[in-house]
């Protein structure tokens, strides 16, 4: 399906747009749930990756296929690990069998963890046969991919003696780490850190609560960037906290730079975004995104409309993700006149005045690089190919554009 975006000039807003709640809170309440079935959940995730994972906690044996959800391989892996009576073989799509998870599989073999590759070593499919851990202290490296880190803290009140995580190296998306303790600390089980020590003391049951999930920033982050290269607009979205347990909360400062101011309404929980100044094409935007990796396309391509340059840093994890975002990115601002250097975690992008009109963006099977892209229809007709890739984190995507004027058809 391609999505065929007209030039548009005018954002409209008449009703409140309510956005999906955040597949990153989602996730990790899902296997807090499923370890305390005390825990109820509000506001879930419509995307496939949560679909897929709690498709996936239905099974303790045989086949389950994850397809592409990144999140739900890492969470299910030490998941299916913790468990004794489990015996399955986590597999996914194509790019899935290519992503590299090794570092979370040493982790919880020193465990006493039983998992073994099938095909490819240091990558899914994985065969694991769930059993009693022989220590509860690990280490692991913090500077290849916080999930791990996550995955180990979900399962951590579950386990007889707790868990005590010693991190090594320095900490990747840091944000992604607070929000796993933060998210286990509200359901009452007690998570810290100290330093480099992660400490999630054992549970034997949780008081009954209700977990409500707050609305993606991530997803936010398309509406900054559709402000941002408006002409005028005010956006409303719902529903959102100023006290974001999400990293990417960061994208309202972040867009404070780039002409969107953020106003929060605490009663009704939402955030009002507004354009308020037009950025000079002299101004450079420069910002280490080493906790906020997920919103690089978005700002890249914001830069890119804004017709000013940027230079982003600390995004190593970027090449291990759906496709190798840098490498996407760089190809596809080349089809729209840019000049981008990348190394292996930063991206250069100098300033560029004009951009041509009808590029095809190809998507890479990577919801991110549809829905970073599709804010350029305020400045030039284009086309989404793949664009049903959205679905992974955000299915409404496209209608929600609908609803704010932007002329678009699905083909």
């Amino acid at each position: 399906m391609k999505a065929v975006l007209s030039h548009t000039k005018n954002l409209s807003n008449e009703n409140h747009l309510k956005i999906t709640g955040s597949k990153s809170e989602s996730n990790r309440l899902l296997i807090v749930q499923q370890l305390f079935p005390t825990i109820s959940i509000e506001n879930l995730s419509e995307s496939d990756d949560t679909v897929a994972l709690q498709e996936a906690l239905k099974q303790t044996r045989g086949t389950v296929d994850i397809h592409h959800a990144g999140t739900a391989m890492r969470f299910l892996t030490a998941y299916y690990a913790s468990r004794p009576n489990a015996e399955v073989l986590l597999t996914g799509s194509t790019r899935m069998q290519e992503r590299p998870i090794a570092v979370l599989v040493e982790a919880l073999r020193a465990m006493g963890a039983s998992i073994a590759y099938t095909q490819k070593e240091g990558c899914p499919p994985l065969h694991i046969m769930g059993k009693n851990f022989v220590t509860n202290k690990v280490s692991i490296k913090a500077n290849v991919s916080s999930q791990y880190i996550s995955a180990l803290l979900l399962i951590g009140a579950s386990l007889p003696q707790g868990i005590v995580i010693q991190l090594e190296g320095k900490i990747t998306s840091l944000p992604y780490l607070t929000m796993t303790l933060d998210l286990l600390n509200a359901c009452g089980i007690s998570g810290s850190i100290e330093g480099e020590t992660l400490n999630v003391k054992p549970q034997k049951t949780l008081p009954p609560k209700t977990m409500v999930v707050e609305s993606d920033w991530s997803s936010a982050s398309y509406f900054y960037s559709l402000v941002a290269l408006s002409e005028e607009a005010s956006i409303t979205l719902g529903k959102y906290r100023e006290e974001s347990h999400q990293g990417d909360a960061a994208v309202a400062r972040y867009y404070a730079e780039l002409g969107v101011s953020t106003t929060y309404d605490r009663v009704a929980q939402t955030i009002t975004l507004t354009k308020t100044d037009t950025v000079e094409t002299s101004h450079f935007f420069e910002k280490d995104l080493s906790h906020t990796p997920d919103l690089a396309q978005t700002i890249a391509v914001t830069c890119l409309g804004l017709g000013i340059g940027c230079q982003l840093t600390g995004l190593h994890t970027l090449k291990i993700k759906e496709t190798d975002r840098l490498v996407a990115l760089q190809q596809e601002i080349h089809k729209l006149g840019g000049e981008v250097e990348i190394t292996e975690d930063s991206l250069r992008l100098a300033p560029n005045p004009k951009l041509p009109s009808d590029v095809a963006i190809d998507t890479y099977q990577d919801h991110r690089m549809a829905m970073a892209f599709a804010p350029l229809a305020l400045k030039i007709p284009l086309t989404i190919n793949d664009a049903e890739v959205v679905s992974k984190s955000f299915p409404g995507f496209w209608n929600d554009l609908k609803k704010l004027g932007i002329v678009l058809r699905l083909k």
